[in-house]
């Protein structure tokens, strides 16, 4: 009873005893659990259960100058620290990011900080932004960016260990720090074994040998791309999952509905606001797809377009609210996939978003400029190459495509030659030409 005491009179004052020693002070900047836009309300209120049972998320300051002879010269750890006013701070509704106050005793043995451990005691995982501590004797401010998801510590097999937001080459890093950076590195690389969980930080690769699903039928069965003579490439981020009933080579899949929870680094998947866009849009192609899907049942064609003015309807249509409404409610609910369905700069509800090209000119993607800024900006721009004869003649064999040869003539161009004859413009190498033989000429 009396640890139940101790725990709820320090989830209040931090725990944290006063004294007369030196006091260093830093705030702690994090993003709790969240779905989606929303704060896990259910893991908030654990957590603060957790809280008054004296399971507090805990940092310890590791030492860049002293080393401790009894743990191989790894650098001294100060006394842990616990986040301060847990309970008493508000979680508001929507994620975002929340401080917290948090007090070292300082100790002269372990000098500079060049790391920091955090151990996390409650229910439920967390997004650690960043780390600061003000006036550190011998080094004033000393910050320590972070940017990842901290689960509770049963988890994890190693503690979680944060540098400071000071860079060394690797000969010029600190003795102290050495073991731990090495550590490091060693946990993000995993062992090669076991099914990776959510909260593991492991950045393996394997062959791609889910490609298949022979246990549904032989037919399903796919060959693995990688590490093979005629498959040498590429590989993907391994996963860890246990292998087909059928074939002991190939990695089993998980069902079409769970592919979101496929495994992937923690801090790699998008965060909330992103996951809001994605299934935003998500909506609205679901939403585009079904409105043709109903018009094909009058359409003698469903599978073309007929015309240019198809495509554009594409862009075109949704919803239109009344856009006092849309302020009130942007206004009211903070939420970014409200936000991206419901728009207030004039995009209809559920409508795709206008291509910037034709955003103020419908028809600006048939001009020459933006056909030979396409071709650049392209997935293959070789195959734009230099002009040598005019009009151009083609290298394809006539007897099985047919004269391919350039109909184009000099007087079709001379008004965008800038005053040169076309035998001028090839001998100074001006001119380019793509393999459709599209003539081209430089502004």
């Amino acid at each position: 009873m009396d640890k139940v005491i101790r725990g709820i009179r320090h989830a209040f004052d931090g725990g944290n005893e006063a004294g007369g020693s030196k006091k260093v002070k830093g705030t702690v900047v994090l993003m709790k659990k969240n779905v989606l836009d929303f704060n896990d309300f259910n893991a908030s209120v654990l957590d603060r259960v957790h809280e008054l049972f004296g399971q507090k998320i805990s940092l310890q300051l590791v030492s860049a100058v002293h080393g401790d002879p009894e743990k191989g010269l790894r650098g001294k750890l100060g006394k842990p620290a616990y986040l301060e006013d847990w309970i008493t701070t508000i979680t508001p509704l929507t994620a975002g990011d929340s401080a917290f106050k948090v007090t070292f005793d300082w100790d002269e043995e372990v000098g500079v900080p060049g790391a920091i451990i955090v151990q996390n005691k409650h229910h439920s995982q967390f997004y650690l932004k960043t780390v600061t501590l003000e006036d550190v004797p011998g080094e004033g401010q000393v910050h320590f960016v972070c940017n990842s998801w901290v689960y509770p510590a049963d988890q994890y097999k190693k503690e979680r260990v944060f540098f400071s937001n000071k860079t060394y080459l690797p000969g010029q890093t600190p003795a102290p720090l050495v073991k731990y950076r090495e550590e490091e590195l060693v946990n993000l690389r995993g062992d090669g074994t076991g099914e990776l969980q959510e909260w593991d930080r492991v950045y393996d690769y394997a062959y791609y040998n889910d490609l298949g699903n022979p246990d549904k039928d032989p037919k399903y069965a796919r060959p693995v791309l990688g590490g093979s003579a005629e498959y040498p490439y590429p590989r993907r981020g391994r996963t860890g999952r246990p292998p087909t009933k059928t074939d002991p080579n190939t990695e089993s899949r998980v069902p079409v509905l769970m592919s979101l929870d496929i495994y992937v680094p923690r801090d790699e998947r998008f965060g909330h606001l992103k996951m809001s866009d994605f299934l935003a849009y998500a909506l609205k192609a679901v939403a585009q797809l079904l409105k043709p899907e109903l018009e094909s049942l009058y359409d003698s064609t469903p599978t073309e377009f007929d015309s240019f003015k198809d495509v554009l309807k594409l862009y075109e249509g949704g919803i239109k609210l009344p856009s006092p409404l849309l302020e009130s409610l942007e206004e009211s609910i903070p939420l970014e996939m409200i936000k991206e369905l419901v728009r207030t700069d004039g995009e209809g509800l559920l409508e795709y978003p206008i291509p910037q090209v034709i955003k103020e000119n419908e028809t600006a993607w048939r001009t020459d400029v933006e056909f030979g800024r396409e071709m650049l900006a392209g997935v293959n721009p070789v195959l734009i190459r230099r002009l040598e004869e005019f009009p151009p003649a083609s290298k394809l064999d006539p007897k099985i495509y047919g004269n391919q040869n350039s109909t184009i003539r000099e007087e079709l161009i001379q008004k965008q030659l800038n005053g040169l004859t076309v035998k001028q413009v090839l001998s100074l190498r001006l001119t380019s030409l793509r393999a459709s033989f599209k003539f081209e000429y430089p502004n």
